[in-house]
């Protein structure tokens, strides 16, 4: 279409005859009438009306700044209860810890027992590691121990941690009756795994020796 309109640009323009007519047509005329109109004002605003519209804007804006503020000190002081309770059990925590003497010795027992059985699958004498778990997981020693561990244990994690703890146990005792060793000490790096973070989630690591 563009090709068409440049090939013939006569198209766009008048002709002279209409050129001349419209010349002596305006000739003709005495008077020129206007060809545009004016543009059309918007009315009249009052500093009455911009005042009050400035101050609607204003109060708007104090009103949004003073509802962030709300919101900001409600984040604060729910952070502030947070801490608070925090604070509060692990001095509960603590003072648990600091009167169950009896229950670290018995944890104390089980570290213990724990690194002679180590010792021994390392060494890949599992007869020695047998008789030093004893036959099954119900040997006094282990009872006191997991008696502890279930009364220290108050958070979720540190309960996990506990279950994780005796599943380890009960595979190892399965795996050094089979006489299985790479078995055995699979399990074993489990549940000593699992005790440590469990002495580091009760906050225990530095009253218990041998970790």
């Amino acid at each position: 279409m563009a090709a068409s309109f440049l090939s013939n640009p006569t198209t766009f323009l008048p002709s002279s005859s209409s050129l001349t007519s419209q010349k002596h047509t305006l000739k003709g005329n005495s008077v020129c009438k206007p060809v545009c109109k004016l543009p059309n004002y918007p009315p009249h605003i009052s500093k009455r009306s911009l005042s009050v519209s400035v101050t609607s804007l204003f109060l708007l804006s104090l009103t949004g700044n003073a509802n962030a503020a709300i919101l900001e000190a409600d984040d604060d002081l729910e952070l502030l209860e947070k801490v608070k309770q925090d604070r509060k059990r692990r001095i509960e925590k603590q003072t648990v810890l600091n009167s169950s003497n009896k229950d670290k010795e018995y944890l104390q027992d089980v570290i213990y027992k724990l690194s002679k059985v180590g010792q021994a699958i390392e060494n890949n004498d599992l007869p020695s590691a047998g008789s030093i778990l004893g036959q099954t997981p119900d040997v006094d020693w282990l009872k006191k121990g997991n008696a502890a561990l279930s009364q220290l244990s108050s958070s979720p994690e540190e309960k996990a941690e506990v279950d994780t703890f005796n599943s380890s146990l009960t595979s190892l005792y399965s795996s050094v009756t089979k006489n299985d060793i790479e078995g055995s000490k699979l399990a074993f790096v489990d549940s000593a795994s699992a005790f440590e973070k469990w002495t580091t989630l009760t906050g225990l690591t530095g009253q218990l020796k041998g970790l």
